[in-house]
């Protein structure tokens, strides 16, 4: 996309010089650790106080505590998020797939079809679930968290991966209001 119709949401983005300090660190950080800004953030600086609330829940479900790896995690939104058609979403955490399960391979069987890639049986079971949540209409059934159960997960886990289903059929729906692109970084990252 040329640098002239870049833009990371059709609600715009502020100035960086106009950022509250707090989301301003968060965009310095992200340049340190990564070398750009994900739109993501970009978006969401529009409205400062969605952007804390949406960065806090998140960084909760994907970098908290749990039973479940942050590489999991990665790929349950991968495979919602394609549920949904979410560009932003299947490209910005395709890559951190890539980068957290150090399988690119696997990572982009997920991100094409994740009912088809060489996954574990625990991996199946919890993309199995995690598409179940985000069915229209979802109920869990007991049934269907006993099997859980059987298969290695806590309540915990199950809580988990319903909560990051959940959150990214949100991110997805919002991404698409927003008609959020995913930064040119991602689709080279955790390549070989």
């Amino acid at each position: 996309m040329p640098i002239d119709n870049y833009r990371p949401s059709r609600f715009g983005e502020p100035a960086e010089n106009e950022l509250p300090d707090d989301i301003r660190e968060i965009y310095e950080k992200n340049l340190a650790k990564i070398g750009f800004v994900p739109n993501v953030f970009r978006a969401y600086a529009k409205r400062p106080e969605h952007f804390r609330a949406f960065m806090h829940y998140h960084d909760v479900l994907m970098r908290g505590e749990s039973g479940l790896t942050r590489a999991e995690r990665e790929a349950i939104v991968v495979a919602v998020s394609v549920e949904n058609l979410c560009l932003y979403c299947v490209t910005s955490h395709g890559a951190a797939l890539r980068v957290l399960g150090k399988d690119p391979i696997l990572a982009d069987q997920i991100t094409t079809n994740w009912r088809t890639a060489d996954l574990t049986p625990r991996w199946r079971m919890m993309l199995t679930f995690a598409s179940r949540v985000n069915e229209r209409g979802f109920a869990a059934s007991d049934a269907e968290l006993d099997v859980l159960r059987t298969g290695g997960f806590s309540d915990d886990d199950i809580w988990d991966i319903a909560a990051v289903a959940s959150f990214f059929g949100f991110s997805n729906r919002m991404a698409g209001l927003m008609d959020m692109r995913p930064n040119a970084e991602f689709y080279s990252m955790g390549r070989r």
